[in-house]
C-alpha cells in the first residue's frame, strides 16, 4: 500500500484547494497514479453492479463523481511534465501514457456501463432533467459511442492496441521535440553578431548561455513555430539563416530524436483506428464531434482562404524584394527582417521600437488585468504566501466585483530548458458545483528571461500572446457549471480558441493601451500617432501570416485525410506535395510548423483540429463587430459575454451559446476584412 502521507491522497486544505506544491515530490506521482487508477475502476464497477434499473442518479451522477484522486494527480503531473520536466517525469510520462489509454478504454468500452448510459439516453425525453443534465446524458452517449463502446469484443481488443500504441508514440514525439529543440539552440560567440537586437534580448541570450555553463557566450533558444522573434531585428544575415536552419532541422537529423518515423506511424495508426470505428479517415472521426461536423466543411473554409492569402503573400514578397534590391533573393530567414523595414517605410511603424512600452509587469497589471477589471469587474491580488510549482510561477487570487472569491490564477512567464515550447493554459483545479471544487488555472509562456535586475520587455507578439492565453484563463475562471465534464475550457476543440482570440482585441483597444503602454524608462505613454499608424497597418503582412498558418492547418488535414489503405513512405515528399496542392509551397513563406515539430497535431491534442484557430476566428471577428456596435468595453457588455458564453463552459452546444450571445450565427465577412482577404 502506498504511503498515506502522499499529498495527493486527500484534497488539498490550502486556499482554493491549491495543490501543496511544497510537499509534492517526484516519487509521489507514481503511487498516486496507481491508486487513482484502482479507485476509479472500483467506482465504475460499483455503477455496473447496481441492480436497480439505470437512472440519472445511480449512473450519470456517480460517473461524474468518480476518479477524483486520478484527476488531482493528473492535472498536477501533466502541468509539471510540460512546464518543468526532468528525467523522472519524462520517464514516468512515457510509462503512464499507455496505462492511461488502457484505463480510459476500460471505462469507455465497458459494455455494461454503455448499456446503462444508452438506456438513460433512450428515455431522455421522458425524464425530468434540467438543460445541463440533459446535455450531460447526450454527451456521454455520443462520446462513448464514438469511442467504440458498441464494437464487438474482437474489435475492442484491436482498438485498445491502437490507443495504447498511439499514446506511447505521441508522448515520445513530444519528448524528442523538446530534446532536439534544446540541442539545436544557436550558440553565438561574439556579441557583434547580435547587432540589431535590444539590450534586453542580448541579456536574455547571455542568461540562457550562463544557465548552460557557457559564460561569455550567447544562446538563442528556439521557439515552437518555424520563425523566431529575433529574425526581425538581427542584421547579420548569416546568423538569421543559422536560426532558421536550426528551427527547420528539428526532428529530421537522425538519431534518437528523429520524429519522421513517428509521424508516419502515428498517422497510419490513426487512419486504421478510424476505419475500425466506422470512419473513412481520422479527420472524419475527429470532426464528427466538433462544430465543423466533417472534413468537407473544413476544406471548404481553408480552400476559400488559401488562394487569396497566397496572392497577398506574393505581393508582400515583391515589396520585400524591392527593399532588398538585386543583392540577393529574399529567403525565409529574411522575411521578418525586411518586413519591419517595409513597415517603417510604408507606415512609419517600428514594431521593435515598441518594446520599451511593453514592460511585462505593466502589461500584466495595467493591461491584461485592467481590461478584465473594466469589462468584468474582477480584481487581482498577488499571493506570495502561496507556493507554486516553480520559483518563476506567481500566484494571484481573483475576486468578483462584490468581493466574492472566483479562483486562483498562476502565471509562469519565462522559458527554460525544462519547459516545452509555445504558450498554453492548464487547469489545476476545475470548478464544479457537484464536487464543490473552486478554480485554479495556469498560463505558461516562453519569454526569454533577462539577467537579474533588468526589466522584462515583451515583443509585440509576446504581449499579444499574454492577452490571448489570459483569455483561456478567463474561460476557465468564469465557467460555472454543475458537472465536472463541463468545467472550464471543456468545449469542442474548434471552439476553444474563440474566447482567447476575443481577449486579444483588448491589447490595442485605446483605453487599455493607454493604461499600460508606458515607456519603462521615461514614463511617457506610447504616442497616439504610433498607435494610429499601427492600426492603419493592421492588415500589413497578413498574406504571410495567413499563408504560414493555413499551410500548417492544411498539412494537418492532409496527414489526417489519408485512408488506412494509403501508403505514405516519406515525410518530406508528403509534406511538399500537400503544400503544393494547396498552392502554399512558397519557399519564402514556410509552414508555421513542419511535420516533425508540429506538436499541436502529433502530441498536443489538435490532430485534425489545427484548423480550429481560424474556425474560431470567424466567431471572434464577428464578436469584435458586436462590441464595437454596442459601446465597446463596458461592464454591461462584459456581463453579457461572461454569462452567455464564458460562464456556460461546455454545458451547452457552443454554437447555441454563441447565438444566445450574438442573436444570430456568425458571418465570415469581418474575418475576411481583418486578414485583408476581402479584396
Amino acid at each position: 500500500m502506498a504511503d498515506s502521507s502522499n499529498p495527493f491522497f486527500a484534497p488539498s486544505t490550502l486556499p482554493y484547494q491549491l495543490p501543496p506544491f511544497a510537499e509534492i515530490r517526484d516519487e509521489h506521482y507514481g503511487p498516486a497514479f496507481e491508486r487513482g487508477f484502482e479507485e476509479h475502476l472500483a467506482e465504475i464497477r460499483s455503477i455496473t453492479a447496481e441492480e436497480d434499473a439505470p437512472t440519472f442518479e445511480n449512473t450519470i451522477i456517480p460517473l461524474e463523481k468518480g476518479g477524483q484522486l486520478l484527476q488531482r494527480v493528473a492535472e498536477v503531473f501533466y502541468n509539471k511534465s510540460s512546464s518543468d520536466s526532468n528525467d523522472v517525469t519524462n520517464a514516468l510520462e512515457e510509462e503512464i501514457a499507455p496505462l492511461f489509454a488502457a484505463h480510459d478504454d476500460a471505462i469507455r468500452l465497458d459494455p455494461a456501463l454503455y448499456a446503462r448510459i444508452k438506456a438513460i439516453h433512450d428515455q431522455l425525453d421522458s425524464l425530468d432533467l434540467d438543460a445541463e443534465s440533459r446535455y450531460l446524458v447526450q454527451r456521454y452517449f455520443t462520446e462513448f459511442t464514438l469511442a467504440g463502446a458498441g464494437l464487438s469484443d474482437q474489435d475492442k481488443d484491436a482498438l485498445k492496441d491502437y490507443n495504447q500504441r498511439l499514446s506511447t508514440l505521441t508522448t515520445r514525439f513530444e519528448k524528442n521535440l523538446l530534446a532536439d529543440t534544446n540541442d539545436l539552440a544557436v550558440v553565438v560567440d561574439d556579441v557583434a553578431e547580435l547587432d540589431g537586437l535590444s539590450e534586453g534580448e542580448i541579456s536574455a541570450a547571455a542568461e540562457a548561455a550562463r544557465e548552460r555553463g557557457l559564460d561569455g557566450k550567447f544562446v538563442i533558444t528556439l521557439v515552437l513555430p518555424t520563425g523566431h522573434p529575433f529574425l526581425a531585428g538581427l542584421t547579420n544575415r548569416a546568423l538569421r539563416a543559422r536560426i532558421m536552419a536550426a528551427s527547420r532541422s528539428r526532428g529530421i537529423r537522425g538519431g534518437d530524436n528523429d520524429n519522421r518515423e513517428l509521424v508516419l506511424e502515428i498517422t497510419k495508426l490513426r487512419s486504421e483506428r478510424a476505419r475500425l470505428l466506422g470512419f473513412d479517415t481520422h479527420a472524419a472521426y475527429v470532426t464528427a464531434d466538433q462544430t465543423a461536423k466533417n472534413p468537407a466543411a473544413v476544406a471548404d473554409m481553408l480552400g476559400r482562404l488559401a488562394p487569396a492569402a497566397a496572392r497577398n503573400a506574393r505581393a508582400e514578397q515583391a515589396d520585400l524584394q524591392h527593399q532588398i534590391g538585386e543583392d540577393f533573393a529574399l529567403a525565409s530567414w529574411d522575411w521578418a527582417h525586411y518586413t519591419e523595414k517595409v513597415r517603417q517605410e510604408k507606415y512609419d511603424v517600428d514594431v521593435a521600437a515598441m518594446r520599451p512600452y511593453f514592460e511585462a509587469e505593466r502589461v500584466l497589471r495595467d493591461g491584461v488585468f485592467y481590461a478584465a477589471t473594466r469589462l468584468y469587474g474582477i480584481t487581482f491580488a498577488e499571493r506570495p504566501d502561496l507556493v507554486a510549482y516553480h520559483p518563476d510561477a506567481r500566484v494571484f487570487e481573483v475576486s468578483n466585483e462584490d468581493g466574492s472569491p472566483l479562483g486562483l490564477y498562476i502565471l509562469d512567464l519565462y522559458t527554460r530548458d525544462s519547459k516545452r515550447g509555445g504558450a498554453w493554459m492548464n487547469p489545476l483545479i476545475s470548478q464544479s458545483e457537484l464536487l464543490g471544487n473552486p478554480t485554479v488555472v495556469v498560463n505558461n509562456l516562453n519569454v526569454p528571461k533577462p539577467a537579474a535586475g533588468e526589466p522584462t520587455l515583451l515583443t509585440y507578439d509576446e504581449t499579444n500572446t499574454l492577452f490571448h492565453e489570459f483569455g483561456h484563463a478567463l474561460h476557465g475562471l468564469f465557467a460555472h457549471v454543475t458537472y465536472p465534464k463541463f468545467s472550464g475550457t471543456n468545449v469542442f476543440r474548434d471552439f476553444v480558441e474563440f474566447p482567447s482570440q476575443v481577449n486579444e482585441m483588448w491589447m490595442l483597444w485605446p483605453e487599455i493601451l493607454e493604461n499600460y503602454a508606458v515607456h519603462y524608462q521615461s514614463g511617457e505613454r506610447m504616442p497616439h500617432e504610433l498607435v494610429d499608424r499601427l492600426n492603419a497597418s493592421s492588415s500589413f503582412n497578413e498574406g504571410f501570416k495567413t499563408s504560414e498558418y493555413l499551410a500548417a492547418a492544411l498539412l494537418d488535414q492532409a496527414w489526417h485525410t489519408i485512408t488506412a489503405d494509403d501508403d505514405v513512405a516519406d515525410v518530406a515528399t508528403f509534406e511538399a506535395d500537400a503544400l503544393a496542392h494547396a498552392g502554399l509551397d512558397n519557399p519564402a513563406v514556410p509552414t508555421r510548423y513542419a511535420s516533425t515539430y508540429f506538436a499541436h497535431t502529433f502530441s498536443g491534442g489538435y490532430d485534425a483540429g489545427y484548423y480550429s484557430y481560424i474556425w474560431s476566428e470567424v466567431l471572434d471577428a464577428d464578436t469584435v463587430e458586436w462590441f464595437k456596435e454596442n459601446g465597446g468595453l463596458t461592464r454591461e457588455n462584459g456581463d453579457r459575454f461572461r454569462s452567455r458564453l464564458l460562464g456556460v463552459g461546455g454545458s451547452k452546444d457552443p454554437l447555441d451559446a454563441y447565438r444566445d450571445f450574438r442573436g444570430r450565427d456568425a458571418v465570415i465577412e469581418p474575418l475576411l476584412k481583418r486578414r485583408g482577404l476581402d479584396g
